[in-house]
């Protein structure tokens, strides 16, 4: 689906129209179970966060401004938000656990996490194909900035929670964390 029928559709759900939530949910379901699997890591749990990700939808698609942005990254900033809602309500977020630096466990194979049982052969080898690339491009990241990004996308962690575990200013993180990515992005449009 494309950002402008996504941006329409979004644009739609804000008169409350129930056929366009449920082309929403039928072109983004997917997307955001992946997000919200990556940072949860708990099929109860995201199944239940998938919930409060579309009722967020629902009841926030007035204050989507498809001017501003996309409206896919409107919908992963919000599961994204709703995961982090609940990774800090858990216990044992009281105190935050090291950041791992990418590629320190070499039994931790990325792209293990990417088991898709029911598709198909072909659509398997290319989302290994893709994730090796995001894997190789990570890896050109300096250690502490892909031990950042790791934190911030992957594991949930705040910008506050990772400069005080890195000792930068908090700006300073949002900095490394924005460069990181850009070099993400052109490394994988190369």
């Amino acid at each position: 689906m494309t950002e402008d029928a996504t941006t329409q559709l979004l644009q739609k759900v804000a008169r409350q129209d129930r056929a366009a939530f449920r082309e929403v949910y039928k072109h983004s379901a997917a997307k955001l179970t992946g997000v919200l699997t990556r940072m949860l890591r708990d099929r109860a749990e995201v199944e239940d966060a998938l919930q409060d990700v579309y009722i967020r939808v629902w009841q926030r698609a007035v204050q989507f401004d498809g001017a501003r942005g996309n409206g896919m990254g409107w919908l992963v900033a919000i599961a994204r938000n709703v995961a982090l809602d609940r990774l800090r309500a858990r216990p044992e977020a009281r105190g935050m656990s090291r950041v791992v630096a990418y590629g320190d466990n070499p039994d931790d194979d990325p792209l293990a996490r990417l088991a898709a049982p029911g598709l198909a052969a072909e659509d398997r080898m290319q989302i290994e194909g893709n994730a090796r690339r995001a894997v190789e491009c990570f890896g050109e990241l300096e250690p502490d900035r892909a031990a950042a990004v790791q934190g911030a996308y992957l594991e949930g962690h705040s910008y506050q929670e990772l400069a005080e575990r890195f000792g930068v200013p908090l700006n300073t993180m949002r900095t490394w964390l924005r460069r990181s990515l850009l070099r993400l992005k052109e490394c994988l449009d190369r």
